[in-house]
């Protein structure tokens, strides 16, 4: 497996994705089976595994532990803070308040069996605290030896530099593959320039991408988060399908899957991004896995950005409510241009 590096962090180049196992969609697998494909991960070269809090919530943390315990110092495990739960064990809305983060550390480093963690996300920005006063946290946890490297998820440029002033920035990670491009006008022109890593989530359009996932195809709306998501309509599926089109006429040339064009895509776009698919099947693994195989050429690459360049998108990544979750900047039609993006300013810079 080769490997690529998050601005110091040196991790596989195609990462595991640990969401799907107990969360987000309709198939949930038991924490044995989990471990299988986590463990077959381990097997092919993958060292780069990602969770968070929220997951399950906190059944996706609790399943990588266990799993990567018998190899805890060969492995990166990035995780994320940033929400409040209640008594019953739920989310309950945004808290990056120090406090919050520093108690969701040690629930963490619990959960992962661990007492380090490699990577650490603020999952999203919190409108009501201070991305200087997030960043002075973690710096704290790094001190600490508990935290080794900081990150950021669904932020904009203006967050990205207010925080990496205060403690530097590995990694950022936003939804980022050939369908969904909101990164490229301002969140990877900023990593680039401060030498940050961007980490892309659902690089295979949450399943779309695949071609398996039709007009028809069925997802339970108690499960599914797909379901909330205007690109997952059947009309929308049915008006996509060129976007498979696209991937399935290279992919036949290449002797390979539309999927795994898909994440040759984006392994193509900078040597400083690494994408995390999530799967909950082995043979979707290595079929990921797969993808670092396959060369795209300059006519491959050429044909794939035209073709997609006349293709009109129908339906936004996610819905409204997940959307304002988002940062300035950090979705197609937003910008942090001449703004702080959605943390607020500390005292000090408002009342020098």
């Amino acid at each position: 497996m080769p490997t690529r590096r998050l601005g110091p962090l040196e991790v596989s180049a195609v990462g595991s994705g640990c969401m799907n196992f107990h969360f987000a969609y309709s198939e949930r697998l038991s924490r044995r089976d989990a471990i299988k494909v986590i463990h077959s991960a381990y097997d092919r070269g993958v060292r780069f595994f990602d969770t968070a809090q929220v997951y399950g919530p906190f059944l996706s943390e609790e399943t990588v532990g266990e799993a990567l315990k018998p190899f805890r110092d060969d492995v990166v495990i990035a995780t994320k803070f940033g929400f409040h739960f209640g008594k019953d064990g739920k989310p309950t809305g945004l808290d990056s308040s120090p406090e919050q983060i520093k108690r969701s550390t040690e629930d963490s480093l619990r959960r992962l069996q661990t007492d380090y963690i490699d990577l650490y996300y603020q999952h999203r920005v919190d409108p009501a605290v201070p991305i200087e006063d997030v960043a002075g946290a973690v710096q704290d946890l790094i001190r600490e030896g508990k935290v080794r490297h900081f990150g950021l998820s669904e932020a904009g440029g203006a967050t990205i530099r207010r925080a990496h002033a205060v403690q530097a920035v590995t990694a950022v990670q936003n939804e980022y593959s050939f369908w969904t491009r909101d990164p490229e006008h301002e969140v990877i022109p900023t990593c680039e320039e401060l030498g940050i890593g961007l980490v892309a989530w659902s690089p295979q359009g949450m399943g779309y991408l695949s071609g398996k996932i039709t007009p028809d195809t069925r997802f339970d709306p108690q499960l599914d988060l797909r379901t909330q998501f205007p690109r997952f309509t059947p009309q929308a599926r049915r008006a996509n399908w060129p976007v498979v089109e696209l991937l399935q006429r290279v992919a036949r040339r290449k002797e390979a899957l539309p999927v795994q064009i898909a994440l040759a895509w984006v392994l193509s776009r900078k040597p400083w991004i690494v994408p995390i698919p999530g799967t909950i099947r082995t043979e979707h693994m290595l079929q990921s896995v797969g993808a670092l195989d396959i060369q795209l050429d300059a006519a491959d690459l050429r044909e794939l950005d035209e073709g997609f360049a006349a293709i009109q998108i129908d339906g936004q990544r996610a819905d409204e409510e997940h959307l304002r979750q988002h940062d300035d900047g950090a979705n197609v039609g937003t910008t942090s241009a001449g703004g702080h993006g959605k943390s607020p300013l500390p005292p000090a810079a408002i009342h020098p």
